[in-house]
């Protein structure tokens, strides 16, 4: 099976924070692509119980949230996003009938208030868009928002160390280094220092099933 995810606007564009309608047509393009994986985080997540509030950090497609909405009623998830994308993930939300759960935080990852005390976060196809220090950055703003013991669960393409291998992941990576300022599909290795840079301390990495994509978990 091949997998092509589309290419996103620009990196630049993410890091500003400017509102355009490519982030609009890119989280539409997303919807069939993301949903096995989606469930798969919620499962891994709640492994030791269904979190009470979770962060969606550039909620898009809104997949990712509702996957854990879907799990346990008494789950609250706060949604970010532009506030143009945010529009199309209240409407998928209120047809889902689970408006109840959800709150919406319009503006970017980089520079809005997110708030704290979240049992998870979760951090999907974001960091690839930018350099390490900038992804450290992030990491660390994110972490200051988990409750103590709570994860970050990113969602990425990972490459192998070889960085040739899978194809997949490692075509991707040849994709950002192409259409982005600075960004990349980082490996393992790389997370694991950005992660504890970061201030993050267990991390586990796991296949998504159904997927080319890699889970990878850090505890705060």
């Amino acid at each position: 099976m091949t997998y092509l995810l589309p290419t996103p606007p620009t990196a630049k564009v993410r890091l500003a924070g400017d509102e355009v309608t490519e982030w609009v047509t890119f989280a539409q393009s997303m919807h069939p692509m993301m949903g096995a994986a989606a469930e798969f985080m919620a499962e891994v997540a709640s492994r030791n119980g269904a979190p009470a509030k979770v962060l969606d950090v550039a909620a898009s497609h809104r997949f990712f949230g509702l996957a854990f909405a879907r799990c346990s009623a008494a789950t609250k998830i706060v949604a970010q996003d532009f506030p143009s994308v945010l529009e199309m993930t209240r409407a998928k939300v209120n047809a889902a009938g689970l408006a109840s759960q959800y709150d919406f935080l319009p503006g970017s990852a980089c520079t809005v208030d997110l708030g704290s005390g979240y049992d998870v976060i979760l951090v999907t196809n974001l960091y690839h868009h930018f350099d390490m220090p900038t992804c450290v950055t992030l990491m660390r703003r994110f972490h200051a928002a988990l409750a103590k013991g709570g994860m970050m669960l990113t969602l990425e393409m990972v490459p192998d160390e070889d960085r040739i291998s899978p194809p997949a992941p490692a075509s991707f990576s040849m994709m950002m280094l192409a259409n982005t300022p600075a960004g990349d599909a980082f490996t393992l290795a790389e997370y694991r220092q950005m992660l504890s840079d970061a201030g993050f301390g267990s991390i586990e990495k796991f296949d998504v099933p159904q997927s080319p994509q890699q889970l990878v978990v850090a505890v705060k």
